[in-house]
């Protein structure tokens, strides 16, 4: 596949790659996850739409001087010929790179979809065949098995659904498009060393659209990092091997330091004069600060009298539930940034241990915001001179930020939660 001399070319609509895939909602973070959300679909790249790739000098250009470079980092001739013969730009993934999800996700669609009663039983199930393997990953690392099965749970399906591209042709699609270029050109010599050292073979290193890997979704860099060849032959297997599997996500969190002698966070209740300022991971308490702030446990009983901090998240704002979470809930904050995915790992691994479900009261009726809306709301914001930063449909930190300090002005719960009557009342104003 040729392409020309000049800075936006069109990919053509053919490409080898027809397997089948899980489209991956992700985001880049330490790791990058498959989605959960999203069903197995067949590949229909013989038939996609045509889709830009940003670029300014031909494909076989771009890698002839990548490889130069590779074999600079000590990959070898045998690795990279065996690596790249073949490979092409694949059309199906710059369109996946450029799609944005037309709504947002409310915390008790992406919740009930994350944490069903399917995936607990599996899972509670799943725990009691590979009892002896998870205890003695658990010991060795100081992981409860219960993430391990929830993070697993998440990222596969319980390895159901790893991904049907090859890693090798993601990797090189990405970084070839100057987007985030640096960031997968990266990732492309990370995967060439997992070839190199014999860990696995380039026909079978299959992942998502993202390049990511195996029954953790692992990308490279973190898999050179911190997977473990936990059965001792040789290969740190991600794919195919148990062993491999849960020792490296446990070898992970315990680098990036997971304390086993408590869990993630709870569900609490707040008083009805409760300081909005104190919702955020910004704000660290200990539990005895928050009990004499009026949290409790969501039964209204008092709070645990541990030395333990914690800070109050409010993942639908101030009408939905409030969670006060610990460090371990920052440590699934380094697997994947999003506060939802984080929930629903906690909760997940609650329910595979028998906890019951979330007890607040579930709205009657909640519209997500369009991309348009949330676009409407940050230049709304803008024009009354908030910095929110890009008007781009993406709720950040930023964004937050500028919804909580006009919530504040107007007399609303400042919870900074972006909902259609904090549109209404922007448009007002």
């Amino acid at each position: 596949m040729f392409f020309s001399l000049r800075r936006t070319c069109k990919l053509q609509k053919t490409c080898k790659n027809s397997s089948k895939l899980t489209f991956c909602g992700y985001l880049l973070s330490t790791v990058i996850s498959v989605s959960f959300l999203i069903p197995t679909v067949q590949a229909q790249t013989a038939e996609s739409t045509p889709e830009q790739i940003e670029t300014e000098i031909s494909f076989e250009q771009w890698l002839n001087e990548f490889k130069v470079e590779a074999k600079s980092k000590g990959i070898s001739d045998q690795t990279l010929t065996r690596s790249f013969t073949g490979i092409e730009p694949i059309p199906k993934i710059i369109e996946y790179d450029r799609r944005q999800p037309e709504f947002t996700r409310t915390f008790w669609t992406y919740l009930d979809r994350a944490v069903n009663t399917q995936r607990i039983n599996k899972a509670q199930q799943l725990q009691k065949t590979h009892k002896e393997l998870l205890d003695n990953i658990s010991k060795k690392y100081g992981v409860q098995s219960r993430f391990l099965l929830a993070f697993w749970g998440l990222e596969s399906n319980f390895g159901q659904h790893t991904g049907g591209f090859s890693v090798i042709a993601a990797d090189a699609t990405l970084a070839y498009d100057t987007r985030r270029s640096d960031f997968f050109r990266t990732q492309l010599l990370e995967a060439l060393r997992i070839i190199e050292d014999g860990h696995i073979t380039p026909e079978k290193m299959q992942g998502s659209w993202a390049g990511a890997m195996g029954h953790l979704q692992f990308i490279p860099s973190t898999y050179n990092l911190y997977a473990v060849d936990e059965n001792g032959d040789g290969r740190k297997d991600i794919w195919h091997s148990l062993p491999d599997v849960f020792g490296s996500a446990a070898n992970y969190l315990g680098q990036i330091g997971w304390d086993d002698e408590y869990t993630w966070g709870r569900e609490v209740q707040l008083p009805n004069n409760f300081n909005w300022d104190l919702v955020g991971l910004n704000t660290k308490k200990t539990l005895l600060q928050w009990q004499q702030a009026g949290v409790r446990k969501i039964t209204g009983n008092n709070l645990p009298t541990l030395e333990l901090e914690a800070s109050l998240i409010l993942p639908s704002g101030h009408k939905g539930p409030a969670f006060l979470v610990y460090n371990n809930f920052r440590k699934i904050l380094n697997w994947n940034r999003s506060i939802l995915y984080a929930l629903a790992v906690g909760h997940l691994s609650d329910r595979i241990a028998g906890k019951p479900p979330l007890i607040s009261p579930r709205p009657v009726e909640e519209r997500p915001l369009h991309r348009t809306e949330i676009e409407e709301i940050q230049t709304l914001l803008g024009n009354l001179g908030y910095d929110v930063g890009k008007a781009d449909g993406i709720i950040g930190r930023k964004t937050r930020e500028g919804i909580r300090n006009f919530q504040k002005k107007v007399g609303l719960p400042s919870d900074g939660y972006p909902d259609e009557a904090l549109l209404l009342k922007l448009r007002n104003s």
